[in-house]
């Protein structure tokens, strides 16, 4: 029989189908396998010798060999520009706007066009999370802007039109609903229970044991309760923190070897997949809040997204959580 699960953290329902579930390996086939990518391709902006393919660095992190490992730039097609007003009463009478102020920026992660997480170095992978937060915390300090998102689109599927290992970061003048939307769930169990949800998840995960992927000194790797697609896996933090600003050097090292095992593991149990990789943390000004608690959500595009998801909102998993789990902890 279908079951139908709420995520207790954000009050989402989906429908775990049974009755047409898959077995872990049959999505083995989905993910890309046999294609090889080159170290360097002469196309590419931001492999080696087109830097001027790109607006003017941010950041450059140098290796040992005088070169560049890590580049931060500006989005040269930007969603968001920091230049304008944010004041959200528009011409329009009923209708509400305001300038598309913000800031987008790339992180080019390293010089090579093949070598992605899973693939690299753990202290690689640290020079990467280590940007992440560099620019998390500088773009946090403009009063203009009201939430930072990180995120790394992997792959046709999941939106990407760059094929170099890359990630995003971007700030925005609004808190967006749905993420509004979080933060009052979060706020009302709080507020119900007087502890913080993710910390309630924590613990339970840790007794049930059936949905735990990885589980390290401070971070634990699960494959959600109420997933709502296929191998949909959050990395959480052990200690409390509400913003991923606050995340300190020795937390940020073992983050950076969690991710890359974990993508390790999808590497090797499901070949190359495509994949969206989002920092979920508060707004601007709510670092240290009790109530929420920061994490990173990764979701495999292994499926689409239909008439009765965008309809109702709620998602259709043919995968079972604790299946997907046990699969990935063998890899």
């Amino acid at each position: 029989m279908p079951e139908i699960r709420q995520n207790p953290a954000t009050k989402e329902w989906v429908v775990i189908a049974t009755e047409r579930a898959r077995r872990p390996e049959e999505f083995v086939e989905m993910g890309e396998t046999g294609r090889k990518i080159p170290v360097y391709s002469k196309d590419c902006p931001f492999c080696p010798g087109n830097e001027a393919s790109t607006p003017p660095e941010i950041i450059s992190v140098v290796g040992s060999d005088g070169k560049w490992s890590l580049r931060v730039v500006p989005n040269k097609f930007p969603a968001l520009i920091p230049e304008g007003e944010s004041v959200r009463d528009g011409d329009f009478g009923f209708f509400r706007s305001m300038d598309g102020l913000g800031q987008h920026e790339v992180i080019i992660e390293t010089p090579l066009h093949n070598a992605s997480f899973g693939d690299i170095s753990d202290d690689k992978a640290l020079e990467i999370v280590k940007a992440y937060r560099t620019r998390y915390l500088d773009l946090s300090s403009d009063k203009r802007f009201k939430l930072v998102t990180v995120f790394r689109n992997q792959g046709k599927e999941a939106g990407t039109s760059i094929e170099h290992p890359h990630s995003q970061i971007v700030a925005t003048p609004v808190v967006p609903l749905h993420i509004r939307h979080r933060l009052e769930e979060a706020t009302r169990f709080f507020d119900n229970h007087g502890e913080c949800v993710f910390c309630r998840m924590l613990e339970m995960e840790k007794k049930d044991g059936k949905r735990i992927v990885m589980d390290s000194e401070s971070f634990l790797v699960i494959e959600p309760f109420a997933s709502r697609m296929p191998f949909e896996t959050w990395i959480i933090p052990n200690e409390h923190h509400a913003s991923f600003g606050e995340v300190g050097d020795t937390e940020l090292s073992e983050l950076a070897r969690v991710m890359n095992r974990l993508l390790e593991k999808f590497n090797r149990c499901l070949g190359s997949l495509s994949y969206n990789l989002v920092v979920r943390t508060v707004p601007v000004g709510e670092e240290g809040e009790d109530y929420y608690h920061w994490h990173i959500q990764l979701i495999p595009r292994l499926t689409t997204p239909a008439g009765f998801e965008l309809g109702t909102g709620v998602y259709i998993n043919t995968s079972l959580p604790e299946a997907a789990a046990k699969f990935l902890r063998k890899a």
